[in-house]
């Protein structure tokens, strides 16, 4: 099930949003302010973003900016009562990739979150089948021609996260960034480890690789 974190400070608009998401077939979390959301992200994953802008402490702009500094690809859409250009113009240099103004439909809401999860190239499936490889991300499990490979979560989050991106070169701040904890006190040369365990764990994999891109990162690559 695909996961939508809203970030709405109005209690009956926050409840309303979520109760359709999840009627809707997702799995929705609300938070009240961004203070809030950025504890939950820590905690879970999610698939889009839903925010309003005019927030307590921390508006929706400078939330979208540090979303978007810490993840490139997650969907962010402004849902907010705030219908100037100046405000739209602000809201996609922040970062976010669609804008509705309040009062809004909540069945064009779904089909905004369709369009976007779709141009992020996330499956309602959260499944990748890549000749005899099979990730699933709902069980956080990798097999190998029906043989169960075993992978911590980090490793896991690694490999999901490039194979569902092939060809796309990942820096080592960018997986630094996503996959962990700014408190660790790990360098971006702890990436290069972890990369080389995948490597190790699915060298008999003749249907991808992890490529060196040098000063740069790695990338997955599909055969």
């Amino acid at each position: 099930m695909l996961k939508i974190l809203v970030v709405e400070d109005d209690k009956e608009i926050n409840y309303a949003v979520c109760l359709f998401l999840k009627q809707s077939g997702y799995d929705a979390v609300g938070c009240l302010d961004a203070n809030e959301a950025y504890n939950v992200m820590y905690a879970e994953a999610f698939d889009l973003i839903i925010s309003d802008i005019m927030m307590p402490k921390i508006d929706g702009f400078e939330f979208a900016e540090t979303v978007r500094r810490l993840n490139q690809e997650i969907p962010i859409l402004f849902v907010t009562a705030r219908d100037d250009l100046t405000s739209k113009q602000k809201g996609f240099r922040a970062g976010i990739d669609d804008y509705m103004v309040k009062p809004i439909e909540l069945d064009e809401l779904i089909l905004r979150i369709k369009a976007l999860l779709r141009r992020a190239g996330i499956a309602s499936s959260k499944q990748l089948t890549i000749g005899g490889l099979v990730i699933n991300a709902e069980e956080r499990s990798a097999s190998l021609d029906g043989e169960d490979i075993p992978l911590t979560v980090r490793e896991f989050n690694l490999l999901f996260k490039m194979l569902s991106y092939p060809k796309k070169t990942f820096t080592r701040s960018q997986l630094m960034d996503e996959f962990w904890d700014t408190e660790s006190g790990s360098g971006p040369r702890a990436v290069d480890v972890y990369i080389t365990k995948l490597r190790e764990k699915f060298a008999a994999c003749t249907d991808f690789e992890i490529v060196t891109v040098h000063g740069l990162g790695y990338k997955a690559v599909v055969k």
